[in-house]
Formats: structure tokens, sequence, C-alpha cells
């Protein structure tokens, strides 16, 4: 199984457990940054279950209709997510207000800090896993559930304090469980627009940034033969990149040899990790 795939099954796993700890949680202390914060893991299976086409399908050779590959599958996934967690947040943010103006009662307060806690824990554990996996096999959507893993771990942390707060007592801080359920309404927005921008940029076309372009130049010129670049593009196809490159090579070296370094280029900047096709153009000088 590839590891993208087993990332998102885990993903799938882990949020259907914790969304059922929250519920009962919630249901049975009545706190609604429980409830909201088991919402969020219930959203979060969804677009797990999304990552997991999404994934499939990017991993799908090339073919007639894609001649470069599906490799744009990840990133609309990722803006799917986006949009999912934008309307999930404003819903929270909503609840969060009904709260304030008919506030409830929590009961059994330490079980939602139990519950919590765990989730925090948890949360923390697939956020390296997802980062560590999504960062060796560049893969954003794997990457957008590190993000919301760790905003996750944050969202539990604040929606903790509101039940601290609520069971405290006093009267001045009871509101606190419906603030919490609206700061967790906030970033959930919040984590929505990174992942919503991150994606779009693939689907755009970003250049992969400095860094990047510097190494396909090292590369192209570390080939026996290139005398010089004329000019080096790269762009985002979906997660993967695709560059130009013009090297300069000697006038008068025949069509045949020039065609052969040209080829020996390709082949040296697509070994570079993240680099899915190499155009090379031969300018003689």
């Amino acid at each position: 199984m590839r590891p993208a795939l087993r990332a998102s099954l885990v993903n799938i796993v882990a949020n259907a457990f914790l969304f059922v700890m929250k519920l009962i949680g919630g249901l049975l202390t009545g706190s609604l940054a429980l409830l909201s914060d088991a919402m969020n893991s219930a959203s979060d299976m969804i677009y797990s279950v999304a990552i997991i086409f999404a994934v499939r399908i990017s991993n799908k050779a090339a073919d007639k209709d894609h001649p470069f590959g599906h490799h744009r599958a990840e990133p609309i996934a990722g803006i799917l997510v986006a949009i999912l967690a934008g309307i999930l947040g404003f819903e929270i943010i909503k609840a969060g207000v009904d709260g304030l103006m008919n506030p409830g009662v929590i009961m059994m307060g330490h079980l939602a800090v139990v519950v919590l806690v765990v989730t925090m824990g948890l949360k923390t554990v697939m956020w390296v896993y997802f980062k560590k996996v999504g960062t060796k096999f560049l893969s954003p959507a794997i990457r957008a559930c590190s993000m919301d893993s760790r905003n996750d771990v944050l969202v539990s942390g604040v929606a903790l304090l509101g039940v601290l707060g609520s069971m405290s007592g006093l009267p001045s801080l009871f509101a606190m469980d419906d603030i919490a359920a609206m700061i967790i309404g906030a970033f959930i927005i919040w984590s929505g627009y990174k992942i919503g921008a991150e994606n779009i940029d693939f689907l755009m076309g970003k250049s992969p940034g400095e860094e990047m372009i510097a190494r396909i130049k090292e590369k192209a010129l570390s080939v026996n033969g290139v005398k010089g670049l004329n000019d080096v593009k790269a762009h985002y196809v979906g997660n993967f990149v695709h560059v130009e490159v013009h090297i300069e090579v000697d006038k008068d070296m025949s069509t045949k040899k020039s065609h052969d370094l040209g080829k020996r280029v390709e082949k040296e900047v697509e070994r570079l990790h993240g680099i899915d096709k190499a155009f090379v153009h031969v300018d003689p000088v």
C-alpha cells in the first residue's frame, strides 16, 4: 500500500475514534466546545475519504486524455477540504453565538477534560506522522492533513480552556465554553484558508521557488558539454514540477550529439526529487 494512501486510512480511523469519543463526551457533559470539536472530527473523516480517492487518482499513469498524468487530483481534494472547513467553521461560530444568547449548563466537566487531553495527544502524533509522509512523498493532500491535525491540537487546547473556565463556577467565566466554540470555528476557517491557498498555487502553476531553480541549474550545468544556460523555468503541475531548460552548446556540434546531450540533461534534471518532467531546448553558441 502506498504511504499516502496508508496515511489517509490512518486519518479516517483516528478521526472516527475521536468523533465518537467527543460526541459521547459532549452529550454527557453538555459542552458546546466539545460538541463543536466532535463536528470538526466528523468533517475530518469526510474529507479523509475524499483524499483517499484523490491519492488513488493522482497515482494513475498518464493516458491519452491526461498525457502528463493525474497529479492535479490531490490539490483539487485539498480545495474541497478548505471549502468544507470554511462552512464548518462558520456554523460553529454561529452555534457559539447562540450559546451566549441561551446559556446552558456543563455537567461532568472532568470527563470533558479527559476527552480533550486524549484528543490533543493523538492529534499531536498524527501531526508529526502526516508531516513526515506529506513532505517525503510530496503529497499536498497529506500535508493538508498535517496542518489540520496541528490546528486541531490548538483547537482542543482552546476547548479545554473553555471547559475548565465553565467548571470554575464563576459567573464571569461561565460563557468561556461558548467563546471557546467561537474561537474553534475561527481556527477551522483559518486552517481552511491556508489549505486552500496552498492547493490553489499548485493548480495555478506556481514556481517551486528559488532553491529548486538553483538545484535545477546546478544539475543541468553538471552535464559535460553544456556551456551555459539561457533560461530555466519551472512550475507545479499538481504536486509535481515540470521544468523548461534552455542549454547552450557548441554551435559546431552535430544535431545528433546536441540531441543526445539534451536527453542527458533531461534525465539528470528528472532525477531531482519532486521533478516529474523536464523539457530541454538546445541553443547553439
